[in-house]
């Protein structure tokens, strides 16, 4: 069992940034972030694993940091540059012992 919660977001203007967290109740192998538009399908945003390897969606290369505290059992992703096409509910994500884990969503909405 991993329990992940997901804090941060919220509403910002065009080109700012914001930051979400994530905390796990363990440390899964591999823990980041999806998100999902509206009448859209769940999309990678950023992941990273115990070994360091990490992965991200084309539309956030450049642009998003992810980042792993292993001792405090937690995640963050820095988003710079945004824009309206980043406004999504994104979710917490763990990959751990072949199974997928899920944290509660938190709304994003880039707004000029």
């Amino acid at each position: 069992q991993v329990d992940l919660v997901g804090t941060g977001g919220g509403l910002v203007q065009i080109g700012g940034s914001l930051r979400l967290s994530c905390a796990a109740s363990r440390n899964p192998f591999k823990m980041g972030w999806y998100r999902q538009a509206p009448n859209k399908e769940r999309e990678l945003v950023a992941t990273l694993t115990v070994d360091g390897t990490t992965e991200y969606g084309n539309s956030v290369k450049g642009r998003f940091t992810i980042s792993r505290d292993i001792d405090k059992k937690s995640a963050s992703l820095q988003m710079n540059s945004l824009k309206p096409e980043d406004t999504a509910v994104y979710y917490c994500y763990g990959h751990h012992l072949w199974r997928d884990w899920w944290g509660q969503g938190t709304q994003v909405t880039v707004s000029s």
